[in-house]
C-alpha cells in the first residue's frame, strides 16, 4: 500500500489533480474538503480563528486512511499547516508549481468566496508562493502549468502507476 500527498501554494492545481485522479480510477482525498477544519496546527484543538494559519488537517483521519489497505494506492491532495504532524506517513510527497503570472491568472479567475479569490488572501498566496514557507521543502516538484492531463501522467510516471485507466 502507498500513500502520496500531493501538495503546493493556493491555485497551483491540488484540487484539479484530485479530480483527474479520480477521474483516472485512482482512490484521491481532496484535503481541503475532506479532512480540513479550522484549528491550532501544534495542539489540533478546534479554533474560532478563520483563517490561512489555522488550516489544518485531522491527523487521526489521515492515519486511518493510510492504515486502509482497501486501496493499494491513495492520493492526499491539499495543503495543511499541520503537515508535519503526519508527513512522514507519505511514501512520497510531490510539490505542485507554477510560475507567477499562471498563479495570478488562476487566482484572478476564483470567485470571492473561494480561498485565495479575496485581494488580501491573493497578497498572501503570492507571498507564500515566492517564500514556500509553508509547504514540505522536500518533495517532488512537478511543473504544474502543463496541461492537467500531462501534470498527472507526470505523477503517476515518478510512483510508476499506468498514466491512463
Amino acid at each position: 500500500m502507498r500513500n502520496y500527498l500531493i501538495e503546493g501554494v493556493s491555485g497551483t492545481g491540488k484540487t484539479s489533480v484530485c479530480n483527474e485522479l479520480r477521474r483516472r480510477g485512482y482512490q484521491a482525498v481532496n484535503g481541503d474538503r475532506e479532512l480540513a477544519y479550522q484549528g491550532d496546527p501544534e495542539s489540533g484543538e478546534p479554533t474560532d480563528g478563520r483563517g490561512h494559519e489555522h488550516h489544518i488537517w485531522r491527523v487521526d483521519e489521515v492515519r486511518a486512511l493510510v492504515a486502509n489497505h482497501d486501496e493499494p494506492v491513495t492520493f492526499f491532495c491539499g495543503g495543511s499547516r499541520n503537515f508535519p504532524k503526519f508527513i512522514d506517513l507519505f511514501d512520497e510527497v510531490f510539490v505542485l508549481e507554477v510560475d507567477l503570472d499562471t498563479l495570478t491568472r488562476r487566482l484572478d479567475g476564483r470567485p470571492e468566496d473561494e480561498w485565495g479569490g479575496r485581494p488580501a488572501e491573493r497578497e498572501l498566496v503570492v507571498r507564500l508562493h515566492r517564500t514556500k514557507e509553508d509547504i514540505a521543502t522536500s518533495g517532488t516538484v512537478i511543473d504544474a502549468t502543463a496541461p492537467l492531463a500531462s501534470v498527472v501522467d507526470e505523477i503517476l510516471r515518478h510512483v510508476m502507476l499506468p498514466p491512463s485507466k
